[in-house]
């Protein structure tokens, strides 16, 4: 079992920055790939991020390159999103989740957080 918690979400203005926190515990944090998703209002879930157990691989979408940054800290058990240059359209509620493999699938990730809301004013 994987116990995953977001934090640092707020309302921004458009141009704005933005750093979340996904804290871990239980199962070795160090084995899981660890993601960002992020459904806006009367969206799907889609991919923003991904970074390898080991953080030597990371991947963004096309929607947040240049703008996200995706990051680790295994000794602490988090994972970052920092965020800059913020869009309305970034809106939504934030997801971080565990997969066993280094994958943008969402399926494949079994461990899912509650989410922390993310709003920028236009």
């Amino acid at each position: 079992q994987v116990q995953l918690v977001e934090s640092g979400g707020g309302l921004v203005q458009t141009g704005g920055s933005l750093r979340l926190s996904c804290a871990a515990s239980g199962r070795t944090f160090s084995n899981y790939a660890m993601g960002w998703f992020r459904r806006a209002p009367g969206n799907e879930r889609e991919f923003v991020a991904v970074i390898a157990w080991n953080g030597n691989s990371s991947y963004v979408a096309n929607s947040a390159k240049g703008r996200f940054t995706i990051s680790r800290d295994n000794a602490k058990n988090t994972v970052y999103l920092q965020m800059t240059s913020l869009k309305p359209d970034d809106t939504a509620v934030y997801y971080c989740a565990a997969a066993g493999v280094f994958t943008t699938t969402q399926r494949l990730f079994d461990y899912w957080g509650q989410g922390t809301q993310v709003t920028v004013s236009s």
